[in-house]
């Protein structure tokens, strides 16, 4: 049946340029239909719809009784809509209005490109969990067409729980984008989650006298020796990225800036990791370990087999291939390496495991090698970052990057708000947030305070998730939200009245030695203002693992006396004299809204649990380092947010936007 031709209702806005396989939001002006409304592609004389060469979508729109759910557009009646044009689609076609079966606007004729297609296999049911990234075409289209035919208005609003990195900056890249109705909720009194720098003795940053808690550097260069070639870390450039755009929002504002300045990774005279003392009894550096074997540990007397110890070690590493080539996949595109690993195989197997289960070791030597407790996938983009010979740090401390939100932030967030429970409204389609108040004795049940939200960005980690009411998710969601592995990490910062280490015999300029007393592991000395007078501090202790919850265990006095003890053993009584009592000292499960010190999946749930993160139940997204492709970085928590973001984005329809977030922050890695 020919569709009737009425006066020409609504107009589409042009010119309308779209993709092949790709997607689009279709703009149209006002209009005054009510009733039912579908939009239809084919040739610009249509005479009947059935004949388009393809439907977009439909929906009710004014006065109808079934468009109540566009109540956020003026009149009932959308002006933006979604479009997923198909590979076959012709070129020099129209887009077509029809309401009430009556043919009611026309577009002008359409310029259709073709999408380049990436180099991948094709993605699964959402997106590939293996890699490059985040797909919005798949996304859309395993969605119900009319599902996000609608595009949402930008005055929805968002809840975004948490003020950790991944939660700043989806608040950032939603405002970029003007949706403005976003809130925070963070269970602290701070910013920054886990960045956390410690300012000793209660002093400013401009007094350089702090150590990190959290993160500490950025890795940004390999430098081979004795070859001209120098691969950059691409990922870690995000974060200088951020910067920069911060710097630019709050006007290259001294107090607010994000400045880098070298880390120093290693240095010649920091404590090496041996048995043996100096005549003085205090601890050799690296420098002389190397020029003095003997005082190198004696592997002999502590393997039980040295040469299947070190046989297992090569076929190991032979077997991760971290050769040239792999290395400079990692660096310049972590997702497509991501994507390798699963195909490789790394994610089935821990070392441990591969040990066993491929290379038949015994237990004693596999223990030997890589504890039997390990379960970490054979994931190895960490020893591509610690491979780095070039580091960046910030300078005056890290929480200087969350510290450049606060003007931005202000008054759009809630401190002192520690989630107890998510709750999905059917009816409203809403979702809220309950909280109880800090103040609240925790044995009354008073009624707890709550926010309702359009949709929830969850940033907190699952550590902390997992004990909140929550609506019906997913099983797969459920799961990771419940076992997702998290690390502990203890860090112990000690003040001094001078920078004591830069003045001694064999002077210590930054670097992060490792020491053989127990416990101690990693000993860092700060990068910055090197050579100075007055104050300083050292991070006399940092230790993950099995080791760190030993030390969570001790209460802060009796943990950083233990590291004092330390310090002074590895140089001398002058750690003694010059200490000034101050310290910090941090443990991460210990602490009360982080209860883990990153997300460390064992064999089996980062590849299974990445889809589930990828889906929006109940109006939810999550974010954080957690739901990334790697892990315990800040980098982690940013690629989280842009993908969250561009999650969100989609699922309101607002594919424009989506577009632009994911071009501003990705697009070093699309192969478009």
């Amino acid at each position: 049946m020919n569709l009737t031709r009425l006066s020409m209702h609504v107009e589409f806005k042009g010119p309308i340029v779209v993709e092949a396989g790709g997607m689009q939001n279709i703009r149209v002006e006002k209009y005054s239909i009510n009733g039912h409304l579908s939009i239809h592609y084919g040739d610009c004389e249509l005479e009947d719809a059935k004949h388009a060469h393809h439907d977009i979508g439909s929906t009710h729109v004014g006065k109808h009784h079934l468009a109540k759910r566009h109540d956020d557009w003026n009149n009932n009646r959308p002006t933006r809509f979604v479009w997923l044009p198909p590979q076959d689609i012709m070129s020099g076609g129209c887009l077509h209005a029809v309401a009430n079966g009556a043919l009611v606007g026309t577009s002008a004729p359409v310029k259709v490109v073709r999408r380049k297609l990436r180099k991948r296999k094709s993605f699964g049911d959402v997106a590939d969990p293996e890699g490059p990234w985040f797909d919005g075409v798949k996304y859309l289209q395993q969605k119900q067409p009319d599902s996000v035919f609608v595009a949402q208005v930008k005055s929805k609003s968002i809840g975004i729980i948490g003020a950790g990195m991944a939660g700043l900056m989806t608040a950032y890249l939603l405002d970029s984008v003007g949706m403005k109705n976003w809130r925070i909720l963070e269970a602290s009194q701070r910013t920054g989650g886990r960045v956390r720098t410690s300012y000793l003795n209660r002093t400013k940053p401009e007094d350089y006298q702090y150590q990190e808690m959290g993160p500490m550097r950025f890795p940004t260069h390999i430098k081979y020796v004795g070859a001209n070639e120098t691969l950059e870390i691409q990922d870690h450039k995000m974060v200088f990225q951020l910067a920069d755009s911060l710097n630019a929002m709050n006007k290259n504002n001294k107090s607010l800036s994000v400045d880098f300045i070298p880390f120093i990774e290693s240095s010649p005279n920091q404590p090496a990791n041996t048995p043996f003392r100096r005549v003085d009894g205090t601890v050799p550096g690296e420098a002389e370990v190397a020029m003095n074997p003997a005082l190198a540990h004696n592997l002999s007397a502590t393997y039980s087999n040295p040469k299947e110890v070190v046989q297992g070690t090569a076929e190991y590493i032979k077997w991760l291939g971290l050769d040239k080539g792999r290395m400079k996949d990692m660096a310049t595109n972590i997702f497509k390496a991501h994507k390798q690993a699963i195909k490789d195989g790394l994610f089935d197997y821990s070392e441990a495991m591969y040990l066993r289960e491929v290379l038949h070791k015994d237990l004693n030597i596999t223990d030997q090698i890589a504890s039997t407790g390990d379960y970490t996938p054979a994931w190895p983009y960490e020893w591509v970052y610690f491979s780095a010979t070039t580091w960046k740090t910030i300078d005056k401390g890290l929480s200087r990057l969350p510290a450049a939100f606060a003007p931005f932030i202000r008054n759009k967030i809630r401190y002192g708000t520690p989630i107890t429970e998510l709750k999905f409204n059917q009816d409203t389609q809403k979702i809220t947030a309950f909280w109880r108040n800090r103040s609240s004795d925790p044995f009354t049940s008073s009624k707890p305070s709550s926010q309702e939200f359009d949709y929830a960005v969850v940033a907190a980690p699952f550590s902390k998730v997992r004990l909140w009411r929550l609506p019906p998710y997913s099983s797969l969601l459920t799961r990771a939200i419940n076992t997702l592995n998290y690390v502990q990490a203890c860090k112990v910062a000690l003040h001094y009245r001078t920078r004591f280490w830069e003045h001694l015999p064999k002077p210590i300029f930054g670097g992060c030695g490792t020491s053989n007393i127990p416990g101690i592991h990693s000993i860092c000395y700060p990068s910055y203002q090197l050579n100075r007078t007055g104050p300083g501090a050292v991070l006399g202790s940092y230790v993950s693992g099995v080791a760190a919850r030993s030390w969570g265990a001790l209460s802060p006095a009796e943990h950083a006396g233990r590291v004092h003890r330390a310090m002074i053993e590895t140089h001398g009584d002058v750690a003694r004299t010059q200490f000034t009592g101050q310290y910090d000292r941090v443990c991460w499960e210990n602490e009360e809204n982080a209860a883990g010190a990153w997300c460390n999946p064992v064999v089996g749930q980062e590849e299974l649990y990445l889809p589930a993160y990828y889906q929006t139940e109940f109006n939810t997204v999550f974010v954080g380092e957690h739901t990334s492709f790697t892990h315990a970085w800040i980098f982690s928590a940013l690629e989280s947010a842009v993908r969250g973001t561009t999650q969100l984005l989609l699922d309101m329809g607002l594919v424009d936007e989506a577009k632009e977030v994911t071009n501003v922050w990705m697009a070093r890695w699309m192969s478009m």
